[in-house]
């Protein structure tokens, strides 16, 4: 019996371990698919893989889930899988113009636009930690949008005043719309996920949101059958490791312990993929990045953390 409870206590912990893993080594093979690739053609394959996977299993095990939804469930659906193509659009072209370390800490700032509209959408009240927590990320996030063009200088602060610099502010924007893109799509799934299955939803939105991405590429004449093995590599690696294995190793952990935890240990994807920027790309982030990411995800901590006291004191 001791040794269950052991497990119990010890396999949460490696499934989300290994799960935060896998979605960290997102913006390492997208850097490495963008040699060739567009981020329209990026963010299709990754969504095309995922849902080749989960769409077939869906229709085996539960289409009747999909059946037993209602024209407005659909719409929402639809809305959903938009907001979904155009997080990952947005994020996946923000890479290109912003460092890793940049964009992945802006993208994350998700929860924080959840909860700000929350009240609008869902009807939910709006905390003071949210606000507090917003603030604080904020701040965060504008320092990481100077650290392209603002830097110490024998313990000066010194800025170029050329905003633009290397397309850094712009990517650093992309990726901010990229989180404010994943809310609205979060908030969808919110009513959504009331009558559907975690699979259901997935196979349901992924599907859509490829659809979506694929007419664009082929309206687009995006290349698509001219890439290298390796970049091909790269894009199946994309809708398999992160999408797919990050994604279930988390929802599997969901069994275990709360969601409030899971949530928080999403904070480690940035970490995570910074430390693998590191070794991959000989990539590391500059004195002011760390000062707004760790701004950035302290105002996420306390955004989650007052909530969910509030939530168990109840």
């Amino acid at each position: 019996m001791s040794d269950q409870n052991q497990q119990k206590q010890f396999h949460p912990v490696l499934v989300t371990t290994l799960g935060i893993l896998c979605i960290s080594t997102a913006s390492i093979f997208i850097r490495f698919a963008q040699d060739e690739a567009s981020a329209m053609v990026i963010a299709a394959s990754r969504l095309i893989v995922a849902s080749l996977i989960i769409v077939p299993i869906v229709l085996i095990k539960q289409k009747g889930e999909w059946a037993r939804l209602s024209i407005s469930d659909f719409g929402k659906a639809i809305l959903s899988g938009i907001f979904l193509a155009l997080h990952f659009t947005t994020w996946i072209s923000s890479l290109r113009l912003t460092s890793i370390a940049s964009s992945i800490v802006l993208v994350t700032t998700t929860p924080l636009w959840v909860a700000l509209l929350s009240p609008i959408v869902l009807k939910e009240p709006i905390r003071k930690s949210v606000i507090a927590g917003l603030v604080v990320s904020m701040a965060g996030s504008i320092i990481v949008g100077l650290a392209s063009t603002c830097q110490f200088q024998g313990g000066i602060l010194t800025c170029s005043g050329q905003l633009s610099t290397g397309g850094s502010m712009f990517g650093n924007l992309l990726a901010l719309i990229g989180a404010w893109m994943a809310a609205g799509y979060i908030l969808m799934g919110r009513q959504l996920r009331k009558n559907l299955t975690t699979l259901s939803y997935a196979g349901l939105v992924y599907g859509i949101a490829a659809l979506v991405l694929l007419v664009i590429v082929i309206l687009r004449k995006e290349p698509v059958f001219s890439y290298s093995r390796q970049t091909y590599f790269w894009l199946a690696a994309l809708g398999i490791v992160p999408q797919l294995m990050g994604h279930s190793l988390l929802n599997l952990a969901l069994k275990y312990i709360s969601a409030a935890y899971v949530s928080l240990t999403l904070l480690g994807e940035p970490i995570g993929t910074v430390i693998l920027a590191l070794i991959f790309l000989k990539e590391s982030p500059t004195f002011l990045e760390g000062i707004g990411a760790v701004l950035i995800l302290a105002g996420i901590v306390i955004a989650s953390f007052w909530r969910d006291k509030k939530v168990n004191a109840a």
